[in-house]
């Protein structure tokens, strides 16, 4: 409500270009890995088991973000430049004018600002999504006594798994945030340091309803629309 009263509704798809430009990176990198890596190990008939699966995952999430943290940075920078006072504001237009002016600015240095702990909050996100997802899948297949893959099991799955992603997630958000929106060079105990100082320890889930607001439908959309793009896939290569 402060948002469209101060800037209108426009001001809700800050970041929009950005975010298309990070799921098409980063998104599609990291399932389309992690598939493929589960298809590599049930070809030489490996036990998929929950840890096993969590590595994958992890792995793929970390490789994912090499590719889209570039658009992270232009994501978040685009989404909090309202908060900062006019004459401080960055005013990107789209994705590809906040790479031009970070470059021109601020040099190639800052399209890999904070890239490993993006790196890594992306592998554990994704293995808590994804691996999560897979394990809370077989569960409930389990529990109803069927092989069947329906879309509400699949509703169920990825939405206990949205619970788990974002929770789990949630304190690294707040410190990728804080390192990608900077043009200062800072580290990841600074940060803490000073989150701990100025708040205490509830930072940790600073802004954990938002971020499941936002994570819990993309993934209940991403995790059940792919379950019925493999099978129609399935269909036509059978």
């Amino acid at each position: 409500m402060r948002i469209v009263h101060g800037e209108g509704v426009k001001g809700l798809y800050h970041g929009l270009t950005a975010g298309f430009m990070r799921a098409l990176t980063y998104g599609t990198s990291r399932i389309a890995l992690y598939e493929e890596m589960k298809e590599s190990a049930k070809k030489s008939n490996q036990t998929l088991s929950t840890p096993i699966l969590g590595i994958m995952a992890a792995s793929s999430g970390f490789i994912g973000a090499i590719f889209g943290t570039p658009a992270d940075i232009a994501n978040v920078r685009m989404q909090n430049d309202a908060s900062f006072p006019p004459q401080q504001r960055r005013n990107y237009r789209n994705v590809l004018d906040a790479w031009a002016q970070m470059k021109r600015t601020e040099g190639w240095r800052s399209f890999r600002q904070g890239l490993w702990p993006n790196c890594f909050r992306s592998g554990i996100m994704t293995a808590s999504q994804l691996a999560s997802y897979d394990s809370f899948k077989r569960l409930i297949q389990k529990v109803c006594d069927t092989d069947e893959e329906k879309p509400l099991i699949h509703f169920s799955a990825s939405l206990l798994a949205s619970l788990v992603a974002t929770s789990i997630s949630s304190p690294m958000d707040v410190i990728r945030t804080q390192l990608m929106s900077s043009s200062k060079n800072t580290s990841v105990l600074e940060i803490i340091r000073t989150l701990m100082h100025t708040e205490g320890p509830k930072w940790v889930f600073r802004g954990w309803t938002p971020s499941f607001v936002r994570l819990g439908p993309q993934t209940i959309a991403t995790l059940v629309l792919l379950e019925q793009h493999k099978k129609i896939y399935r269909t036509l290569k059978s």
